[in-house]
């Protein structure tokens, strides 16, 4: 997986935060440093989650100089929080090349479910999505996944004492089976026991369709949780609406499902946005409960979040019940996803960097620029 990157020294250093535990050991020990160190280190960088190498207080000078001789510390650097008027915060984040991805903070009871992004930008095109707009530039890093987490929770240590990220979605910016060795890495990392000690259960990963990222998925020891975005019930509008159809239709999407190992009490989320005149008739819920309708699963609903330059529409409040309360009669477990965030732009759909302030205007709105 990533010893690959044990064996870059002079123009890469390797990114310290997204070793695995026996990669950090492999690489103390080309450093001959004792076994304890191992741990020591683990928890600065994944239960502390520090910033800096300087901040490992019981680490020896001279070791410290050695790790930044020979990798990075990925820390994000918080530029903005926009807050909603339904206590979302929207956190955009710049990497250390002076890239901007997206994370947003979701409350819910005493629950809060954080949304963090796997890529700069997407390259898969869904054409009901502002991210994809933004083109493809790069994959992010191990470190880059994860930091968004630890500095999420610094947040909300700072703004909300005492609430803490309980969820972890992966449906921020980009698509993470596109980057499905860092991902599966950043998961492995984020539930280690002496780390942030997140659940399996309470991470889950959402796909457009990508046939090749569910089975390796699926061959994974431990497994997150699954959602795919399906959005269609037919080839013709699901190849218009998201062009990954074109290679993995609906068939062939629904095969790999079939095949997908589900744990006992665990079940498949798919997400279904709606679209007015498209996808949001009583034949698209009568195919939609044909197709689904043997999955272990729930139907997630949600209306079209609107974004500039987008050529659709959100359907009517009216025809959104209509087509929940008939899915629901023909036995599909369906729920609508009522937006969060959608006023700072931090809705599913609506991540793609558009400045700091909401258009909306809102008094309810606010946002910090941190310099």
């Amino acid at each position: 997986m990533f010893m690959v990157e044990l064996q870059k020294r002079a123009s890469k250093k390797m990114d310290l935060r997204g070793l695995k535990m026996n990669e950090l050991q492999n690489f103390l020990e080309e450093l001959d440093q004792p076994k304890y160190r191992q741990e020591q280190i683990w928890r600065w960088l994944h239960q502390k989650g520090i910033k800096s190498f300087d901040d490992m207080k019981n680490i020896p000078l001279a070791l410290r100089n050695q790790m930044k001789e020979k990798s990075e510390l990925i820390t994000l650097k918080v530029d903005t929080i926009q807050r909603s008027k339904d206590g979302t915060k929207k956190i955009r984040f710049l990497t250390q090349d002076g890239k901007s991805i997206e994370s947003v903070l979701i409350p819910d009871g005493d629950k809060t479910t954080q949304c963090i992004s796997s890529q700069v930008g997407c390259a898969l095109d869904c054409q009901f999505c502002a991210t994809a707009k933004l083109g493809f530039t790069r994959h992010l890093k191990v470190g880059e996944i994860v930091d968004q987490v630890y500095r999420a929770k610094e947040i909300l240590e700072q703004e909300e004492p005492g609430r803490r990220i309980t969820n972890l979605v992966y449906m921020g910016m980009g698509e993470p089976l596109h980057n499905f060795e860092r991902v599966s890495a950043s998961i492995e990392l984020l539930t280690h026991e002496l780390g942030a000690n997140m659940s399996y259960r309470k991470i889950t990963v959402s796909t457009v369709g990508l046939v090749s990222g569910i089975k390796k998925l699926g061959e994974l020891p431990k497994r997150p949780n699954l959602a795919i975005s399906l959005n269609a019930s037919d080839n013709e509008t699901r190849d218009a609406v998201m062009p990954i159809n074109k290679k993995w239709n609906i068939q062939a999407l629904l095969q790999a499902l079939r095949e997908y190992p589900l744990e006992n009490r665990r079940r498949l989320t798919f997400e279904y946005v709606l679209l007015a005149g498209v996808n949001d008739t009583d034949d698209d819920a009568h195919r939609l409960s044909r197709l689904l309708g043997k999955f272990n699963c729930k139907v997630n609903i949600i209306p079209w979040n609107p974004h500039p330059g987008a050529p659709y529409k959100r359907p009517t409040a009216e025809n959104i019940e209509r087509f929940q309360n008939k899915t629901k009669s023909l036995g599909l477990p369906t729920y609508l996803r009522t937006p969060r965030g959608d006023d700072i732009d931090a809705a599913c759909g609506q991540l793609a960097n558009r400045g700091a302030l909401s258009s909306s205007g809102s008094p309810d709105v606010s946002a910090t620029v941190l310099n």
